[in-house]
């Protein structure tokens, strides 16, 4: 019976990853197909008349639209918003979490309630307050506004994490004549390695992927990121070729994927230990 329990149990696991992997798999195959190519059917998806690998080349180098300059503009922004991301949460997480003072917990709790905000609903005071900066178009616009980098969520994260360090740790700190920052630097982030890489992993890949914000922020073709540049690229023929729309779309998917997998083994423990402890 529990032979049978686990066939079933793995052959729903397989077919759920299949759904999840055979969109990928057609987009990639599909940005192989040549330029002019129909949208390809699962007869001749893996059977075109040749592999053109050269897609990649002609649209990184696509006259009309600077693809570097978007790719330079992405990596800056997201650097910039990761960075951000990770000073200010695990900052706010250690004065929730480790520092004693009147109204903490309260204080914390409506803090969280900032999390039931959509981000929707920050797009227009946010787009005024770059406005009046005069930050449109410049990466100070894209990356210091940006509506998912005072999140209370990895502030969450990291509150749950640190909690879980025993606080023997502070006291021994204390004792050697650290202060709070000290103690913050030395003491609480090396520990914390696995919780920085999951909130580095959401920021990264909230902001390289987003659409909205970019598009709203920037008004230029040089300051575009690549989310939005490569959105255009459909237009640019005069109508939809699949096959480079399909190698656009891979070329924002790599640094995402890349990214995931390198910090998976931090990502998932991170994500476990800190749900450990209240």
């Amino acid at each position: 019976m529990r032979i049978w329990r686990n066939i079933v149990t793995y052959t729903l696991l397989v077919l759920i990853a299949l759904t999840t992997v055979l969109p990928l798999v057609w987009m990639v195959f599909t940005s192989l197909h040549a330029p002019h190519a129909q949208i390809p059917t699962m007869r001749t998806l893996f059977t075109p008349d040749g592999w053109h690998f050269e897609n990649y080349a002609h649209v990184m180098t696509y006259g009309e639209l600077p693809v570097w300059r978007f790719a330079v503009n992405s990596v800056v922004v997201t650097a910039g918003v990761v960075v951000f991301q990770l000073v200010l949460c695990s900052l706010a997480a250690f004065g929730f979490s480790r520092l004693q003072f009147r109204g903490r917990d309260p204080l914390f709790f409506v803090f969280l309630l900032t999390m039931m905000i959509p981000a929707q609903v920050l797009i227009v005071p946010l787009f005024t307050f770059v406005q009046k900066l005069g930050w449109l178009d410049t990466y100070w616009g894209l990356i210091i506004p940006y509506p998912y980098l005072s999140t209370a969520f990895g502030t969450f994260l990291l509150r749950q994490f640190f909690i879980t360090l025993p606080k023997s740790l502070d006291d021994s700190a204390r004792l050697d004549g650290c202060g709070e920052l000290r103690l913050f630097w030395h003491i609480i982030l090396p520990s914390a390695k696995p919780a920085l890489a999951a909130v580095a992993a959401f920021a990264f890949i909230w902001t390289w992927t987003d659409f909205y914000w970019p598009m709203l922020a920037t008004s230029s073709t040089n300051m575009r990121t690549l989310e939005v540049g490569l959105s255009v690229f459909k237009d640019s023929y005069g109508g939809m070729r699949w096959p480079l729309q399909m190698t656009a779309a891979v070329i924002v998917l790599v640094p995402v994927l890349i990214f995931f997998l390198a910090m998976q083994r931090f990502f998932v423990r991170g994500m476990v230990l800190s749900g450990m402890k209240e």
